[in-house]
């Protein structure tokens, strides 16, 4: 039971004191500026990250090189329908000349030499073929430009979860400083006679219980940290610093730039491919035209074949039955393309549902950080006032305690609540497509 006369000393207190705390304005403030840790890892900005993640990683990197790989493809592919020129020659020995009525019909020792120059003139499934080879290198750099977005989203949750785990590190070496105090405090009174061996021990026990929480705190970030360094391609960790992220602020037009991201062009130029492929199947059936000319050289001359000479040729295939291979072709390629259509429209239809989730997050985020903080300041107000108790003779250090757990976890719940808003802007700016 508290003593009459401390009883309304404790109440004007705890009625007064909390009163500020109470009216606390609710519009958010700005996010705490931490100070660099001593001995830390090299620190690099958001934007520095993300590019060097771009030029280093491998994900990345292989991107990039299956572009150029479509680009070698259509360098295959559009042989067939360009000029070629072959050449061969040949050395002949026989075991005797052959002699047909006193002339030599076959010599001994012949030479002979051909070039071949096949031109297509009229091959309409080559040029088709060519002219879809370079769709895939379109194809190839949209891919590569949603690989760089993904990517980057990466880099930026890797690059988030150093700074909040730094604020949650910061919380609670500020709870075990504030118990270190208390545990002063308590072993002084109980040096001096005042006070008791138990109040020493809880709050000895509470001191010994946030140095191994601020110990494990330390560990994640070193984890963090490595994480970070391996996805920009460091050779060892990397410190984040707090971004500056700018999320749109109009629905509607977020909407429309939703429809512009990567994965969606992606999915669109892949589509166009595809719808590319269907409108050439006709080249399929036609007919191809080439011109064949053939010097050639011979050394000795025969009854038959002279010492130099030519053959030109006009050939024209006529493709009438493959075996019904190009039916086959031509219902894979309509159902690639309709496959493709779906992919689109399932894309399409992921966006517009990112943009619209990630405006109601940022909205729901930033308003559980200002409530957050409100509790985390409440919280920080009942310690004081339960310090002040405690000094006072009303309160045993037990209500000490929890007001210290309970400051504690408020301040977690802040670093926690700063990172989700962090990660909703985010969200918001990938769902949107501004983000690299």
């Amino acid at each position: 039971m508290l003593h009459r006369t401390r009883f309304p000393a404790l109440c004007a207190t705890l009625l007064f004191g909390s009163a500020p705390a109470l009216a606390q304005d609710q519009a958010p403030p700005e996010l705490p500026k931490l100070q660099p840790e001593v001995g830390a890892p090299p620190t690099i900005d958001l934007k520095g990250a993300v590019a060097n993640a771009l030029a280093r990683n491998p994900t990345n990197i292989v991107a990039q090189a299956e572009i150029r790989r479509a680009e070698a493809i259509v360098l295959e592919t559009r042989s067939s329908a360009l000029p070629t020129l072959f050449g061969t020659g040949t050395f002949t020995q026989l075991d005797g000349a052959r002699v047909y009525q006193g002339s030599v019909v076959t010599p001994a020792t012949t030479l002979n030499g051909t070039a071949t120059l096949t031109v297509p003139l009229v091959v309409p499934k080559p040029w088709a073929q060519w002219s879809q080879s370079k769709d895939a290198i379109t194809v190839a750099r949209a891919s590569a430009d949603d690989v760089r977005r993904t990517l980057a989203v990466s880099v930026a949750r890797a690059y988030l979860a150093v700074v909040a785990q730094k604020r949650v590190i910061d919380a609670a070496t500020r709870a075990r400083d504030t118990d270190r105090a208390h545990y002063l405090y308590a072993k002084t009174r109980f040096e001096g006679g005042i006070g008791n061996r138990i109040d020493e021990v809880r709050a000895e026990q509470q001191l010994q219980s946030d140095e191994a929480n601020v110990l494990v705190q330390q560990t994640n970030l070193t984890r963090y940290r490595e994480a970070l360094g391996v996805l920009v391609g460091a050779g060892g960790p990397l410190d984040a610093e707090e971004p500056v992220l700018q999320p749109p602020a109009d629905p509607a037009q977020a909407m429309r730039d939703a429809e512009h991201r990567t994965d969606v062009v992606a999915a669109t130029t892949h589509l166009e491919a595809t719808a590319h492929a269907v409108h050439d199947n006709w080249t399929d059936y036609s007919p191809y035209l080439a011109g064949v000319f053939a010097p050639f050289v011979q050394t000795p001359a025969t009854l038959t074949v002279p010492t130099s000479g030519w053959q030109a040729q006009l050939v024209l295939t006529v493709p009438f039955y493959d075996g019904g291979l190009r039916y086959g072709q031509e219902r894979e390629r309509s159902i690639s393309r309709d496959e493709a259509q779906a992919t689109l429209d399932q894309t399409l239809r992921q966006a517009r549902s990112d943009v619209r989730t990630a405006f109601d997050e940022l909205r729901r985020a930033d308003a559980a950080l200002a409530s957050t903080r409100d509790a985390a300041r409440l919280a920080e107000s009942a310690l004081d006032l339960a310090n002040v108790a405690y000094r006072a003779g009303a309160y045993t250090n037990i209500e000490v305690i929890d007001a210290e757990r309970t400051a504690r976890d408020a301040e977690t719940a802040v670093a926690v609540a700063e990172d989700s808003a962090r990660q909703a802007r985010i969200d918001l700016l990938a769902a949107t497509g501004r983000f690299p």
